[in-house]
């Protein structure tokens, strides 16, 4: 998932949000679990039935990380890892000459933590004036590196926060630094990204099951644990080697999911939240897909709608749905033929431009450059839509890319969100999707994780973290990738709704 919409945020932030929205929307919810057992004081969370039954989801698993009888921190067994001090250091691979980087090892499976250990990656931007604490921040995804997020963060949070706050970002388990996921190799993931093909087709489900099995074969003993409940567990081992009796954070889109769950896990420990782009931890997979769908045709509308009202320099003409024909008749034209982009190499496919012009709809701030790279494509050159397909997949010029963002975001959601068990009923609103949502309605519906290895571990239910303290909550209107008129909150008697 990916932070909501924000006017005038920086490119670069822009850019990592729409790498993992890309892949996101083949079927991204947020849900809860079963308690951790009879017994237990490890604030876990409790599961109560949806309020709607929809269609059978898919038989889950559990979580390594919520079948515990005791608190963690309490616990002989976890003492190594809640002792860590982390020893900072330079940072490799990451801008910024103030930044410090370091880990903080994590048991594999939390409920055997003799089974092997992992590093978490950590890096910290220390406070320019006098410091307050820690603040842990996450920037989506799920996929997002919080590393790499260090870079453009001081220019989302106000002088008053960089001044009092050490600013810290990781790299949850499965992504990037953090025992990240290896799949397709470069030149396989280029072919990928180029590929062309709707929900339910046969070229869909043969690269849904070669992606399964190159993850498997490459990360298949992580594969089982990379679930968010781990991740919470994780930051609150990180939240110790900070030394913070509790945590400050702040996450945006998928990182409120992951702030959600660590208030669950963790309501005592709670300390000053801001989730900002909330995702439904209770809405089924299906709902959340619709949500964004309408939500990513009403982006587009928008931005239609102020191409023809600005004139200059727009390539549509006529009504606002005369120019959305236009715009579906240029994906048209590319599925049929892709464009030149100066490198034989790498045309520009359906598939490339499609997830160029997504990238486009996050904010009204980029609809300039909007204008101008479709209005090239138009004119048949596909260069500048290329170089904003590749700026959202993170891929560098020399042709690798920087971060494992495209498969560690179907590494964490297989497991976070059940699939819908018909297959008929999931060809059925794959075309559904398609008809009322004709702009990106076709890249959504289907089931991207139908061949995964590991079993999805949680289902759709509220989140409330009882016992945690007020939880700042931010919805943006318009924001397409998590939509606010279909949050729905949950309240308990001692907390504000945190999802």
């Amino acid at each position: 998932m990916t932070p909501a919409v924000l006017p005038s945020r920086p490119l670069s932030r822009i850019a990592a949000a729409a790498a993992a929205a890309v892949l996101l929307l083949g079927g991204c919810t947020s849900s809860g679990t079963e308690p951790d057992g009879e017994g237990a004081t490890d604030g876990a969370p409790t599961a109560s039935a949806p309020e709607e039954q929809g269609p059978q989801l898919e038989e889950l698993g559990t979580s390594a990380a919520v079948d515990l009888h005791s608190d963690p921190v309490e616990d002989p067994a976890y003492a190594s890892y809640y002792e860590q001090d982390i020893e900072w250091g330079p940072c490799e691979g990451v801008d910024g000459p103030e930044l410090e980087c370091g880990t903080v090892t994590v048991p594999l499976a939390w409920n055997d933590p003799g089974a092997g250990d992992i590093e978490i990656a950590v890096a910290q931007l220390p406070a320019s004036g006098d410091r307050t604490g820690s603040l842990v921040t996450n920037p989506g995804g799920p996929g997002g590196s919080g590393v790499n997020f260090l870079e453009s963060l001081p220019y989302l949070v106000s002088p008053e926060i960089r001044g009092a706050y050490d600013l810290v970002g990781f790299d949850p388990r499965g992504i990037q630094r953090s025992a990240g996921v290896e799949c397709l190799s470069d030149e396989e993931t280029d072919e990928y990204l180029a590929a062309t093909g709707e929900p339910g087709s046969a070229e869909t489900d043969e690269w849904s099951a070669r992606i399964a099995e190159a993850c498997e074969a490459h990360s298949g003993d992580v594969l089982p644990y990379l679930d968010t409940y781990s991740a919470a567990r994780d930051m609150d081992v990180l939240r110790a080697a900070l030394g913070s009796e509790q945590l400050d954070y702040l996450g945006y889109s998928y990182g409120t999911y992951l702030g959600a769950s660590y208030a669950e896990l963790h309501p005592d420990r709670v300390g000053r939240f801001v989730l900002d782009g909330a995702v439904d931890p209770s809405l089924p997979m299906n709902e959340f897909v619709a949500g964004q769908a309408g939500g990513f045709e009403q982006a587009t509308e928008a931005f239609l709608a102020n191409c023809l009202e600005v004139g200059t320099g727009c390539p549509f003409k006529g009504s606002e749905d005369e120019a959305k024909q236009q715009l579906h008749a240029l994906f048209a034209t590319i599925d049929a033929g892709p464009l030149g982009t100066g490198d034989p190499e790498r045309p520009l496919t359906g598939a490339l431009a499609r997830s160029a012009v997504l990238m486009l709809m996050y904010e009204d701030g980029l609809w300039e450059m909007g204008r101008t790279s479709i209005s090239a494509a138009m004119n048949g050159d596909g260069a500048p839509l290329l170089r904003i397909a590749d700026l959202s997949a993170e891929r560098s010029g020399d042709g690798t890319y920087r971060t494992n963002s495209t498969f560690a975001i179907t590494a964490v959601n297989c497991l976070d969100h059940p699939g819908i068990a018909d297959e008929e009923w999931v060809a059925q609103e794959a075309e559904r999707l398609s008809e009322e949502f004709p702009t990106f309605g076709p890249m959504l519906g289907g089931d991207s994780c139908a061949h995964w290895p590991v079993p999805p571990l949680r289902e759709p239910v509220p989140i409330t973290a009882e016992g945690a303290g007020p939880i700042v909550v931010i919805g943006t209107t318009g924001d397409p990738a998590t939509p606010t008129p279909g949050r729905r909150v949950s309240r308990s008697s001692s907390t504000t709704p945190c999802c």
